[in-house]
């Protein structure tokens, strides 16, 4: 336990109570057994001037009273906001509650990492799922403490870049941000209709090429890319035109044409209602200047060139906060277009 003395007369040990905490970063371990020194309730009803993260290691903690009371068990991570009440302590039913814990005044940039959507009375709360995370997430704590401790030149610098990690890691394992596994069955899918994105490719025949019943592909579809097999195959196409609407002077209906759409007008009113604007017009507000090479396929596709692209996202406009798995874009350099780009140039 880390116990930097502040002025005269003030509670040294962070602990316990009267210790003020006016500093950026303090970090220590709380081992609260049943009737021990430290087996009190923390209440401040006005919270703190600085944040405090914490992890249940060992034992069962209790938060807040009545309605609202819920449980920390080892595992189970509490992010407490200067303006949020604080008042926990051990279970009753536990013998004891130990949990590690950081309290700190964050950088600037760190606000979007300290929205934690799992809130109760504005406490975030985070539970890691499995023992792994758990060892790790333990270990990084331990890292902050023990380079805090240590008093050497920089050494709260340090303590401090390695909160900045720890954030960052709780900000990944949210469940809203954590990315699971493409089941390979669905990404051939992605990849057999991005291959054949100018036809009319029904689900039958994605589903004989995967081998998986309609109903059974239906499912996994929606289940790991958040949307419809016709919603991705729409998002692909409008993708793949924004992209060749920017990158070349190919006429609206070859492009059309190209991403699934014998019907120029229907293409336009499709493009319109997705992109918010009509291609002509996003044609000419494009800023970006043409691109020579492009090469577009769904994530996990691999490339024939032999270089590594770099690759980035051209994101659907319309409403971003919806997760949904997006087609990856690739700028080679240099590479072959193949036959629709170089007949572009032609």
């Amino acid at each position: 336990m880390n116990m930097r003395p502040t002025d005269a007369g003030q509670q040294l040990n962070p602990l316990l109570p009267g210790y003020s905490f006016n500093i950026y970063l303090v970090a220590g371990t709380t081992p609260i057994i049943e009737n021990g020194p430290l087996d009190f309730v923390i209440d401040r009803q006005n919270g703190m001037s600085g944040f405090i993260i914490n992890m249940t290691i060992k034992g069962r903690g209790k938060v807040f009273d009545g309605d609202d009371s819920f449980y920390c068990n080892p595992g189970d991570l509490l992010l407490f906001p200067p303006d949020a009440k604080h008042y926990y302590g051990r279970a009753p039913d536990s013998p004891d509650w130990y949990h590690r814990w950081v309290y700190f005044r964050p950088r600037a940039y760190w606000a979007h990492w300290l929205k934690w959507r799992n809130q109760v009375n504005k406490v975030g709360r985070l539970t890691l799922p499995d023992k792994a995370l758990i060892n790790e997430f333990e270990a990084l704590f331990e890292q902050i403490e023990s380079t805090y401790r240590e008093e050497r030149r920089s050494s709260e610098e340090l303590a401090i870049n390695l909160l900045e990690r720890l954030l960052i890691r709780c900000f990944q394992e949210t469940p809203e941000n954590r990315v699971t596994p493409v089941d390979t069955r669905i990404e051939e899918a992605c990849q057999y209709l991005s291959r054949n994105l100018s036809e009319e490719v029904n689900v039958e025949e994605v589903a004989r090429h995967v081998c998986l019943s309609p109903s059974r592909l239906a499912h996994l579809f929606r289940e790991q890319m958040g949307v419809n097999i016709v919603r991705w195959r729409e998002d692909q196409r409008m993708i793949l035109a924004k992209l060749l609407l920017q990158s070349t002077r190919t006429p609206i209906a070859k492009i059309a044409s190209h991403v699934g759409y014998d019907d120029q007008m229907y293409f336009s009113r499709v493009f319109r209602k997705r992109v918010g604007t009509s291609p002509s017009e996003f044609r000419k507000s494009s800023e970006a200047p043409p691109a020579r090479y492009f090469v577009a396929h769904t994530t996990g596709a691999t490339s024939s060139c032999r270089r590594k692209p770099k690759r980035f996202l051209i994101p659907l406009s319309g409403n971003p906060g919806k997760r949904r798995r997006c087609l990856s874009v690739s700028r080679l350099h240099p590479a072959p277009m193949g036959s629709f780009m170089n007949s572009c140039r032609s």
